[in-house]
């Protein structure tokens, strides 16, 4: 936006007009012509680009022999074949080893927590229980004499919810 501006305020004083216009052809380069205030320049290469023998001439570079361009896994940096060979077994590893078999082995463990050995035993006990004639639970499983509950001085106006 300044640029504009200043491009503007250039065109508009015939002084800093004719300056800028001599100041071109001092430096023989056309000035620009466009409405905003841009920068002619040569398209060109930079000089690392360039690759220069003895006698400064540039060299156009080989197409039959292509550059050879090689980004590390982060494996080995020294040996591309090593790079490679460590970043497939690292993989292998880790997707094949790890988990497929580890989510195979997960899968078919025995019941390490006896989940279901306990659901198995509350079945015959409820058959025994029901057989027997009894009550599917004891209405006194635990001994009321070893419950110790709370006096109505104690509890006050606290709200029991049953």
């Amino acid at each position: 936006m300044r640029l504009r501006s200043l491009h503007r305020l250039v065109n508009q004083v015939p002084s800093l007009k004719a300056s800028a216009a001599a100041a071109a052809a001092a430096a023989r380069v056309q000035p620009c012509t466009s409405s905003f205030l841009t920068q002619c320049r040569a398209v060109g290469t930079s000089g690392s680009q360039k690759s220069k023998d003895d006698g400064g001439q540039y060299i156009e570079p080989d197409p039959s022999k292509p550059k050879k361009v090689w980004v590390s896994y982060g494996f080995d940096f020294t040996s591309q074949y090593a790079d490679r060979h460590f970043v497939h077994a690292f993989f292998f590893v880790t997707i094949s080893l790890v988990l497929v078999t580890g989510g195979y082995i997960m899968a078919y463990f025995p019941d390490h927590r006896y989940r279901d050995w306990a659901h198995r035993e509350a079945y015959l006990e409820l058959r025994r229980r029901e057989a027997a004639g009894l009550p599917p639970i004891d209405i006194n499983l635990i001994d009321p004499a070893k419950v110790k509950l709370p006096t109505d001085e104690e509890l006050g106006d606290t709200d029991i919810i049953i």
